[in-house]
C-alpha cells in the first residue's frame, strides 16, 4: 500500500487556522490509509508562539495537539524564531524545531512529499 507523504507549509500568521483545518480534513479523508504528514512553519508564522499575539492561540494550540495525536508532525524554523526573538523553550513540547524551514521543505520534497501551501 502506498503511503501519503505530504508537507503543509505555513509562513503567515493568518494562514494557521486554514492550514490546520486543511490538515485535519486531509487526515479524516484518508483515515484508512497510511500517511506521513508534516506542517512546516517559518517566517512570520512562528510569531504565534510569542507573547500571545494571536487572539485565538489556545484554539490553535488545541488543534495542533489534536493533529499531533493523529501522528502529524509540526516543525518550526529556528531561523524564524531567532529573527522574531522567540525563545525555543517557550514553544509547546509537541513542536519540533528545525534549523531552517526552507531547507526542511526541500528535504521533504526530495523525499517524495507533496507540497501544499494553503
Amino acid at each position: 500500500m502506498n503511503v501519503f507523504k505530504v508537507v503543509f507549509h505555513v509562513d503567515e500568521v493568518s494562514k494557521w487556522n486554514l492550514t490546520l483545518v486543511n490538515v485535519k480534513n486531509f487526515v479524516e479523508d484518508i483515515a484508512d490509509a497510511e500517511y506521513s504528514i508534516e506542517i512546516v512553519a517559518n517566517a512570520e508564522a512562528v510569531t504565534i508562539f510569542a507573547d500571545n499575539r494571536v487572539e485565538n492561540i489556545y484554539d490553535l494550540l488545541e488543534e495542533m495537539e489534536f493533529l499531533i495525536g493523529k501522528n502529524v508532525k509540526i516543525s518550526v524554523c529556528r531561523n524564524a524564531l531567532r529573527a522574531n526573538a522567540i525563545e525555543e523553550r517557550s514553544l509547546p513540547e509537541f513542536i519540533s524545531i528545525v534549523s531552517a524551514g526552507v531547507t526542511r521543505l526541500a528535504i521533504l520534497q526530495r523525499q517524495g512529499y507533496s507540497y501544499i501551501k494553503p
